[in-house]
């Protein structure tokens, strides 16, 4: 469980630590939840990303993040499928701007 591990961080460690974190776990064979408000964050280091609701909190929608394997979350940024699935999930978010 990694609740906001990369918030403190600046973006470029943020980038190279986040790309450990992601690299470690998928050579482990493991899996993680990790917790983080940030969706450029989620999308960079996650196969699968759980958008939950507001209070009380429950599953709204599941995302399955495809980067064709590319486990890099800088070359991930720059993929044309990045920004499809950030308006994607934008859209579900419980937000008012």
């Amino acid at each position: 469980m990694l609740d906001e591990p990369l918030s403190a961080l600046d973006s470029q460690s943020r980038l190279a630590i986040g790309n450990d974190i992601f690299n470690i776990i998928k050579r482990e064979g493991k899996s993680a939840i990790m917790v983080t408000h940030d969706l450029a964050e989620a999308l960079s280091t996650s196969d699968r990303i759980v958008l939950l609701s507001k209070s009380p909190g429950s599953i709204k929608k599941i995302y399955t993040v495809d980067f064709n394997g590319n486990n890099d979350s800088y070359e991930r940024r720059k993929d044309e499928k990045f920004s499809i699935y950030q308006d994607e999930i934008w859209r579900n978010l419980d937000v008012n701007i």
